[in-house]
């Protein structure tokens, strides 16, 4: 097989500019055909540029992409009819209903004949089939955007942020809706500010700060190569804890008023702690030792949060 035929994707060494921003500092990578690809970065990362650029809305300052083995430079009509867009913060008419609105948006994009009893059932909307768009959960309604985004039966769907601003359940849906879709062959490219979202889905992370890739790779791989620790947390601990452990040679850091973070290299480093807490007769009320995830990972490479919540529990 050619690396055309399987890739869906191909970045080499792109660069924007605006003005005097570099946006985008020369990148290269890849994507496979029916894979999820998980496409990470903090604001101002030169992330939404480069999508953009895939997607053909914008124009590299140089480099080469190519997309269904196509120049996104060149080929923009025959790009547009083969792949699916979700924008973030999908909107459609109030009082049309989910069926009425996927067969307008088909009829707007597509042209032609859309299996939309299919959609209905891929985006699990059959209950929702016949309510006005306007009284749809936050869940629902990015549920119905994904099936729109497929009316065209798209070989690469790109899907921003799909579960920003829903409740824990409605992600949960919209997650089992994503796996459907590489269960029938599509390229996914994600973006999403969920670490956990990430790490479940994506088969390569690709994370992006300051216009350059930083890291490239399967989840289970970025966080061995990255974050080969454990991670202690001691929650409702004395106040004396944080200098005991201090004192001790270890960095640990206040994720709120009374719970706190320590890095270690090994589970003697955890007995040992717990052990001079005891003897100094301070006290903690539970402790959780695990592996890092994709979240430490993408702070450690970039130095910021993804999410204002977590920036905001980092800092308390």
């Amino acid at each position: 097989m050619t690396q055309e035929a399987e890739h869906a994707i191909q970045v080499e060494k792109l660069t924007k500019r605006y003005g005097d921003l570099l946006a985008v500092n020369d990148i290269s990578f890849t994507v496979r055909k029916g894979e999820v690809f998980a496409f990470l970065g903090p604001n101002g990362s030169g992330k939404t540029t480069t999508v953009e650029i895939i997607e053909t809305i914008r124009t590299p300052t140089s480099g080469r992409v190519r997309l269904l083995d196509m120049d996104v430079t060149k080929q923009k009509h025959k790009i547009v009819l083969r792949i699916g867009v979700l924008p973030q913060g999908f909107n459609s008419f109030d009082r049309i209903t989910v069926r009425e609105t996927i067969q307008y948006y088909s009829r707007l994009f597509c042209g032609r004949n859309t299996d939309i009893d299919g959609l209905i059932e891929l985006a699990n909307l059959k209950d929702k089939s016949k309510e006005q768009f306007k009284n749809l959960s936050g869940g629902v309604k990015q549920r119905l955007g994904i099936a729109i985004a497929l009316v065209n039966d798209p070989e690469v769907v790109f899907l921003d942020e799909p579960t920003t601003g829903i409740d824990p359940r409605a992600r949960r849906e919209v997650w089992e809706v994503l796996l459907g879709l590489k269960k029938k062959g599509k390229t996914v490219f994600l973006t999403t500010h969920y670490m956990d979202e990430a790490e479940l889905l994506a088969d390569t992370v690709a994370i992006i700060s300051k216009g350059s890739i930083v890291a490239m790779g399967s989840p289970g791989e970025l966080i061995e190569r990255n974050a080969n620790y454990l991670v202690l947390t001691l929650q409702s601990v004395d106040e004396t804890v944080f200098e005991i452990v201090q004192k001790m040679g270890f960095e640990p850091a206040r994720t709120n008023h009374k719970n706190i973070k320590v890095r270690v290299e090994h589970q003697d480093d955890v007995r040992r702690i717990l052990n001079t807490i005891k003897d100094t007769g301070a006290s903690f009320l539970s402790l959780d030792v695990r592996k890092p995830n994709l979240e430490e990972v993408f702070l450690k490479l970039t130095g910021a949060a993804l999410r204002e919540d977590l920036a905001e529990e980092v800092a308390e």
